[in-house]
C-alpha cells in the first residue's frame, strides 16, 4: 500500500498547525500512523505518536460508551427521566430572556430530560461557547464557562424544551454524573475500569503522571496575522468535578482503539466492550425530524463559527454526528464523527470499514488551517485504500 499521499498531505500542513498526529484504521489493523511538526512552536521538540493531547469533546464518545454499558446492564434506561437517577438535579428551567435589570427569565421546561436526549443533544442544554444568552446568564451569576460543582450543574438552564430542537451543550456532563450515580464510582474510576482499561487505552485519562506530562502537546492560540502563540493551558490535573463532556486527554493510538471497537461492533482484540446492538443504536438517527444546526461562536477566543459538511443535512446518534450524504473527502453516508475544542477530529465509516483520528492543539476551534489538514488527511486515506 502506498502511503505517499497521506504523508505528503500531513507534511505540507505541519508548519501551519505547529504539529499534528494522525492515524487511520480498518476493523482489524492500523493502516496509517504519523506525526509531523513540533509539540510547540517555541520548542524544538518533535511531535511523536505518543504525544498527549487534550481531547476535549472527544471525551463524549467515551462517556457515551460508558452510558450504553449501563443501559445494557439495566442500571439506566434511555427514555426514563434523568431525575430518576440524579435526584439532586433540580427541575429543568428554560432560559427565555432577561429583564431590564439583566436578571434571567426562566420558565419550567415542557417535557423530560432523558439519557437519550442527553446523548443526542436534544435535552435543551447548551454551551456558552455558542450561546450569547448563556454567556449573559453566566456573567449575571458569576459562573464559569461550564459547571464546576453540583449546584452549578443543578441550576444550569435549558435553551429549549427537551426534544424540541438539537442544541449542542453540557448534556454529556449530566450523563457522566448519571454514570457516577449508578456505578457508585467517580467517572474517572468507571472509565478506567470499564472502558479505557478494557480497550487498552493506557495513555488516556483525566489525571496525568509526571512521565505523561512530559509528553503533552502545547496549546496554541491563532493570532490575527495567522501565526501561532503558545498558551498556558493546563490539562490532566485530576478529576475534580469530572465532566463527561471534555475531561479526558490522551494519545492518537489510544483513541484509534476506541474507533476500531466501534468499527468492530463492540469488540477490540477479541474483547467485547459493548454489544453489537448498542453500537448499532449509537449510530442511528436519534433526533427524528430535527436537524443538526450550525454553531455560531459566542466566545471568539475559544471557537469560530462551526458548520461541518456545510449544506448537507446532518443528524445525531447517541454520541456522534451523522452525515446523510456522501462527503467530499470520500466519507460514506451514515458515517459517524465529531471533534474536540482544541482542534482534534475523528470519523468512523462503517460502510467502507475505515476510521481515522487527527490531533492538533489550537484555539479557537474550527481553525481554518486545522480543518484543511483534517480534510486533506481524510481525502488521502480514502484515495489510498
Amino acid at each position: 500500500m502506498s502511503l505517499s499521499k497521506i504523508e505528503q498531505a500531513l507534511a505540507a500542513a505541519a508548519d501551519g498547525v505547529a504539529g499534528v498526529v494522525a492515524l487511520a484504521t480498518t476493523a482489524s489493523e492500523t493502516i496509517y500512523e504519523g506525526a509531523f511538526g513540533r509539540r510547540a512552536v517555541t520548542a524544538d521538540i518533535p511531535m511523536t505518536l505518543d504525544t498527549i493531547f487534550w481531547l476535549a469533546s472527544m471525551t463524549k464518545a467515551v462517556v457515551s460508551v460508558a452510558a450504553m454499558q449501563l443501559v445494557e446492564r439495566g442500571d439506566m434506561a434511555l427514555d426514563a427521566p434523568v431525575t430518576d437517577v440524579l435526584a439532586a438535579l433540580l427541575p429543568a428551567q428554560v432560559l427565555t430572556g432577561f429583564d431590564a435589570s439583566g436578571s434571567p427569565r426562566l420558565r419550567p421546561a415542557v417535557g423530560k430530560v432523558t439519557l437519550r436526549r442527553l446523548l443526542s443533544h436534544t435535552s435543551g442544554y447548551g454551551y456558552s461557547f455558542w450561546s450569547e444568552a448563556l454567556v449573559q446568564h453566566q456573567r449575571h451569576h458569576g459562573l464559569g464557562v461550564v459547571p464546576g460543582n453540583w449546584d452549578e450543574l443543578g441550576n444550569a438552564p435549558l435553551l429549549s424544551d427537551p426534544g424540541s430542537r438539537w442544541s449542542y451543550g453540557i448534556s454529556h456532563d449530566v450523563a457522566g454524573k448519571m454514570v457516577e450515580a449508578v456505578s457508585c464510582l467517580s467517572l474517572d474510576e468507571y472509565l478506567h475500569s470499564e472502558v479505557l482499561g478494557p480497550l487498552g487505552m493506557a495513555d488516556t485519562g483525566v489525571s496525568l503522571s509526571p512521565a505523561q506530562r512530559s509528553r503533552v502537546a502545547t496549546m496554541h492560540a491563532r493570532q490575527p496575522d495567522g501565526s501561532l502563540a503558545p498558551m498556558a493551558f493546563p490539562v490532566g490535573g485530576g478529576p475534580g468535578f469530572c465532566m463527561g463532556g471534555g475531561a479526558l486527554c490522551g494519545t492518537g493510538p489510544d483513541y484509534l482503539r476506541l474507533l476500531r471497537m466501534i468499527l468492530n461492533q463492540g469488540t477490540v482484540d477479541g474483547r467485547r466492550v459493548l454489544s453489537a446492538d448498542s453500537v448499532a443504536e449509537m449510530g442511528r438517527n436519534q433526533i427524528g425530524e430535527l436537524w443538526v444546526s450550525p454553531l455560531q461562536g459566542a466566545m471568539r477566543a475559544f471557537t469560530n463559527d462551526v458548520d461541518f459538511l456545510p449544506g448537507m443535512p446532518k443528524k445525531w446518534g447517541l454520541g456522534f454526528l451523522i452525515n446523510t450524504e456522501p462527503g467530499v473527502t470520500g466519507r460514506s453516508p451514515g458515517s459517524l464523527a465529531w471533534a474536540g475544542l482544541g482542534n482534534t477530529y475523528y470519523w468512523i465509516d462503517p460502510h467502507v470499514g475505515v476510521a481515522g483520528v487527527i490531533l492538533m492543539q489550537i484555539l479557537p476551534f474550527a481553525d481554518r488551517r486545522a480543518l484543511d489538514v483534517f480534510a486533506a488527511f481524510e481525502t488521502a486515506v480514502y484515495e489510498t485504500i
